[in-house]
């Protein structure tokens, strides 16, 4: 991808290209943002970051059972909101969360896992669908092959072992909700929606209505058996008050949840481990060597999570390289390097400076140059590898700065075959 290109050719084979797609953000925030490139992998690289991608959701749902048992105390140093402590016990599946994703870096002692995005994960458009055209344009192997069918199925699998516990009888009326005016919030949703086949409805967040202690309606008035809110963070939803009463209701939103009168999707166990506060929850016993962990656990602990803490002096006193981040942030928001006591970068954002402050060992990205609508550039290279239902699943790329933010890029992944 390294060799000289003609330019306007590019550009004209990215337009065409993308004209072909509907419902997709080829082009976000006035910028490019999915490339007219791909990226090549071995079958034997993508096994390694699915066996990866399974080992560190083992060791975060295993975390979250332990969580779910300890004091209040706990969870609020943690950083979990005060509000969210009467409703963050609640289960409603057998596993945490349905579809979360793995951030992970290739580094020289293998991968390694930044973070877990278990409640509201985005880039499934991308991974499971977007990905499929870019491989067929480019004559390679899809990693993703078959996967937007089972995330489909798994989608449905968790909506009826919902309807099922809370038993359900009836047939349910589900809604698919996002903020309507962001348009890869909106289309990533739609697009769960029609993959999942449920005969559910696309309802904008705005248009959604709370009956306290009865239940949550659409604009037309029908109450709403099932909500499906891939893309709103429950961060954001328990500090929800109307506009009109001045009414908490994100509060009554999940009082309706844990109340039985709601389902809602990912759930709320989801946001129990979003908090990145729980990667130096589990360091810290892979450190004092804890018998919650089994000896394998700890060793993949060790393998595949980069030391976490919530104080930042071991760094420091080691004059080493490390990251400042909030325990809820995204996009690279709020985040910042340091070498020791400097400053080495950081980016602009800073909405989420009232966050716990997490202190996590750094790592470069690997580079890689790639080709976009200004000419070849070199970026950074984060992985994306998602977990439904906790099982390991679709990978996608994305190339940006060395704090990933939203103005990273999207990179299609390929199959490298033979020697090529």
């Amino acid at each position: 991808m390294s060799q000289p290109f003609n330019l306007t050719e590019h550009q004209n084979n990215r337009k065409r290209m993308y004209q072909k797609l509907d419902s997709f953000w080829h082009d976000l925030y006035e910028s490019e943002y999915a490339l007219y490139d791909i990226a090549l992998m071995t079958s034997e690289e993508i096994e390694e970051i699915r066996l990866a991608t399974n080992r560190i959701g083992q060791i975060f749902f295993k975390m979250g059972n332990l969580l779910r048992s300890s004091p209040d105390e706990s969870l609020l140093q943690l950083d979990i909101p005060k509000k969210m402590l009467p409703f963050i016990r609640h289960r409603a599946l057998p596993i945490d969360t349905v579809i979360s994703r793995v951030d992970l870096v290739k580094t020289c002692e293998g991968l390694k896992v930044l973070e877990l995005n278990s409640d509201t994960p985005t880039f499934e458009k991308e991974v499971y669908d977007v990905n499929s055209f870019l491989c067929q344009e480019f004559g390679v192997d899809d990693p993703n092959e078959g996967l937007s069918e089972k995330l489909g199925s798994e989608m449905r699998k968790a909506i009826a072992e919902a309807l099922h516990r809370s038993k359900h009888n009836e047939s349910p009326y589900i809604v698919f909700t996002s903020h309507e005016e962001h348009e890869e919030d909106k289309f990533t949703t739609i697009f769960l929606k029609d993959l999942a086949n449920v005969g559910a409805n696309y309802v904008p967040l705005h248009k959604l209505r709370i009956q306290e202690g009865e239940g949550l309606y659409d604009d037309e008035g029908n109450r709403i058996d099932v909500l499906y809110r891939q893309t709103y963070p429950l961060e954001h939803l328990i500090e929800d008050v109307s506009e009109e009463s001045g009414d908490p209701i994100g509060e009554q939103l999940l009082q309706l949840v844990c109340s039985n009168k709601l389902i809602m999707l990912n759930p709320i166990s989801a946001f129990l481990l979003q908090s990145k506060a729980v990667q130096a929850a589990i360091w810290g016993m892979k450190e004092l060597d804890s018998p919650y962990f089994t000896e394998t656990e700890k060793q993949w602990i060790y393998q595949y999570f980069l030391p976490t803490y919530l104080e930042e002096d071991i760094f420091i006193e080691n004059g080493m390289k490390y990251v400042k981040k909030p325990s809820f942030g995204r996009e690279g928001d709020t985040v910042s390097v340091f070498q020791g006591t400097e400053k080495l970068f950081e980016d602009k954002h800073k909405t989420y400076e009232k966050s716990l402050p997490v202190y996590q060992k750094y790592v470069d990205l690997p580079s890689q140059q790639i080709k976009t609508m200004n000419g070849i550039f070199e970026g950074k290279v984060l992985i994306g590898s998602f977990l439904i239902n906790g099982k390991a699943s679709g990978i996608g790329l994305r190339v940006g700065k060395q704090i990933t933010d939203n103005n990273a890029y999207f990179l299609p992944l390929g199959i490298k075959k033979g020697r090529e």
